[in-house]
């Protein structure tokens, strides 16, 4: 698959998700002008649609930037009667603007947030959880996800960002550690039965798996 097919599917498939309020249209410009890494808009329909499947009441995102994800959550669980998402980031300056973004889309009252390393948080809030989203520190996938099992409750799902890593985790002369690490992440999850997963090839790869 080349790059202009890559492009070109990338482009058709964000052409396909509805119109999205003013908001979000802000932030995916901002993400492009400053180069910031969102999920984008397929993804972001993709996270929406899984977490309005099972009902989800409770989403915890590892890893949630200025807010892009968060908004397609809290619409699942606005949608879905009511609930909380969890919004973590690292970063004082993406969780106010976070906070004013999501506030602008309405979703005060659904959203817990926290400035925190997100595997340490994810430790000490109270589960279960219906969606766990993960989009850390790459390195960190397969040490994580032990804890990311405990916390969600069966039949919960996880969406795990970045699986493809732009072709790297097939290519054999790539072993740079975050390329090996996903490589070991996603063996790990395939291969594990207490998992039914799927790497679905939108953007950058989402794995989706089913906790038995």
């Amino acid at each position: 698959m080349n790059n202009d097919f890559k492009n070109q599917l990338a482009l058709y498939l964000d052409g396909l998700v509805p119109a999205r309020p003013r908001v979000l249209q802000e932030m995916e410009l901002y993400a492009a002008e400053h180069n910031f890494p969102i999920v984008g808009p397929a993804s972001g329909q993709f996270c929406y649609l899984m977490a309005r499947l099972i009902g989800a009441r409770r989403i915890f995102e590892m890893g949630s930037g200025y807010g892009y994800s968060t908004a397609w959550f809290a619409r699942a669980v606005q949608e879905n009667g009511g609930g909380e998402v969890h919004h973590v980031v690292w970063d004082e300056k993406l969780s106010q603007m976070a906070r004013r973004h999501l506030h602008d889309l309405g979703y005060d009252g659904l959203i817990q947030y926290h400035v925190s390393e997100a595997v340490q948080q994810l430790r000490q809030t109270e589960g279960p959880f219906d969606l766990i989203f993960n989009d850390i520190d790459k390195q960190a996938y397969p040490e994580a996800l032990p804890l990311i099992a405990e916390k969600l409750r069966p039949g919960g799902v996880l969406i795990v960002d970045n699986t493809i890593w732009s072709g790297r985790v097939w290519d054999e002369a790539n072993q740079e550690s975050s390329t090996q690490a996903i490589r070991r992440f996603n063996e790990m999850i395939t291969c594990d039965p207490a998992w039914i997963p799927s790497l679905v090839p939108i953007r950058d790869g989402l794995m989706v798996a089913m906790l038995r």
